[in-house]
């Protein structure tokens, strides 16, 4: 027989075990999505959540592995005017610096099986060359939603792939559009895009991405409005609206100019985020001046680059940049502002311009000697879980691709490595699909992309 003592303990084994179920139900009833990271910079970053109901949060956060660092936010208490959504602005940190942190909902831990950790940027310059880093980018991104799909066979499928991208631990991931798919019903109203994103953001298996890894993004049509979307789009203004709130970049277009537009640095590499849709001209139009970016925002583009000074200056668009042959969406669409942007490059001497580009549910690596002096690049990755689709019948060999990198019919999505000294800096593009298996990878030097002396 078991003594008393014997089942005393037991009893509270027992009590404590159901104190912990207890907990953790609560903190997962709390909890709709996130955490997620948001930008990165020297000495701040933010964090972002979603609760499923009006809650008080906070962080604590410390540098890895000295818990006597240990620092905490503010409570930020979240409500339903704004989906629940807490946003922290953490300041003042040390750079160059990984972090760890925590969760706390309504005085309650949140429990994960995966570490939480962030990071700032590097203060390199005058000190040393240039950080080596990776980052992950890809695009169409569909997460099935049955009540809302069409008939037949779901659409979204290989939800494992956020974990494979995980498992490759990059510094930052960038989101080049139709991160998520507005569906008819959804596009009608603003609760209803607050619902798309909201579902979306819950997915499980896109959690420990979110909560490790510093995440950018642009929009493309389907997570702007409606297939093809335009400035026309009814809800633009909502639709902006609700992208600041879900997403958390540095920027947003400027005060004068509205849109998701904006730049950032990592290491010696620039990024500038594009805004094909909020001031696109209908794909169809014959006006002289139709625009897929609008005067204002290749404005700002020309000139940010005549600005800047990185190494490699990656231009990121929703659309395909380079491609002549399409007959989809693509800049050649808009030639007369393509054109433009070109000669401009050409006359200004703009070096290290390359391109990313989402969209086409496939995945390929387009090189063009014929536009400026120095080659340039447009790295298209997609699907990362909508449906797979081909080139068209002009583009099924077309001679702009580079050798061997066109990936069909698997979800994927790239990696980025950056190394290499001061001044002789290098790209190595990889395409990865949803198992981690790697299919090609490209190099390009930093003297490449250097107009003849």
């Amino acid at each position: 027989m078991q003594s008393k003592n014997s089942r005393q303990f037991i009893r509270n084994l027992v009590v404590l075990i159901l104190l912990f179920c207890a907990s953790t139900i609560a903190q997962t009833t709390i909890l709709r999505s996130g955490p997620m990271l948001g930008y990165s910079e020297m000495t701040e970053t933010v964090v972002w959540l979603q609760s499923k109901t009006p809650a008080k949060v906070y962080l604590k956060y410390w540098k890895q592995g000295e818990t006597k660092s240990l620092s905490q936010t503010k409570t930020i208490q979240t409500v339903e005017e704004n989906d629940h959504i807490a946003r922290f602005i953490i300041s003042n940190l040390a750079f160059g610096t990984r972090y760890e942190y925590e969760v706390y909902l309504d005085n309650r831990k949140l429990k994960v099986d995966y570490p939480l950790q962030f990071q700032t940027q590097q203060m390199w310059r005058w000190r040393g060359d240039p950080p080596n880093f990776k980052f992950a980018f890809g695009s169409c991104s569909y997460v099935n939603d049955p009540p809302f799909d069409r008939p037949g066979k779901p659409y979204g499928s290989g939800m494992e792939i956020f974990q494979t991208i995980a498992d490759r631990k990059p510094d930052f991931m960038l989101w080049l559009g139709d991160n998520l798919y507005y569906r008819e019903a959804d596009w009608l109203t603003e609760s209803g895009m607050r619902y798309r994103n909201a579902k979306n953001r819950e997915l499980p298996e896109m959690r420990q991405l979110l909560a490790n890894t510093h995440n950018y993004a642009i929009w493309d049509d389907h997570d702007f409005g409606n297939n093809d979307s335009d400035y026309t789009f009814r809800l633009r203004e909502q639709s902006l609206k609700i992208f600041q709130d879900y997403w958390a970049n540095n920027t947003y277009g400027m005060a004068e100019t509205k849109g998701i537009f904006g730049r950032f640095e990592w290491g010696d590499v620039e990024f500038f985020l594009l805004d094909d849709r909020y001031h696109r001209s209908p794909n169809n139009s014959t006006e002289a001046d139709k625009a897929m970016f609008g005067e204002s925002q290749m404005r700002w583009l020309r000139d940010s680059l005549r600005n800047s000074k990185a190494a490699f200056k990656i231009v990121v668009g929703g659309n395909q940049m380079l491609n002549p042959l399409t007959p989809w969406e693509a800049w050649v669409e808009f030639p007369e502002e393509q054109k433009r942007f070109f000669d401009f490059l050409k006359a200004s001497k703009v070096e290290g311009v390359l391109f990313f580009s989402g969209d086409r549910h496939y995945t390929e690596l387009l090189k063009r000697n014929d536009l400026t002096g120095y080659p340039l690049y447009d790295f298209t990755s997609s699907p990362l879980t909508s449906g797979n689709a081909k080139p068209s019948k002009d583009e099924e060999t077309n001679p702009y691709r580079v050798a061997n990198t066109l990936l069909l019919d698997v979800k994927n999505f790239a990696i980025v490595e950056v190394s290499g000294k001061d001044k002789e800096r290098k790209l190595t593009l990889k395409a990865i699909d949803a198992s981690g298996k790697e299919h090609w990878k490209h190099e390009i030097l930093q003297n490449e992309l250097r107009f003849p002396k």
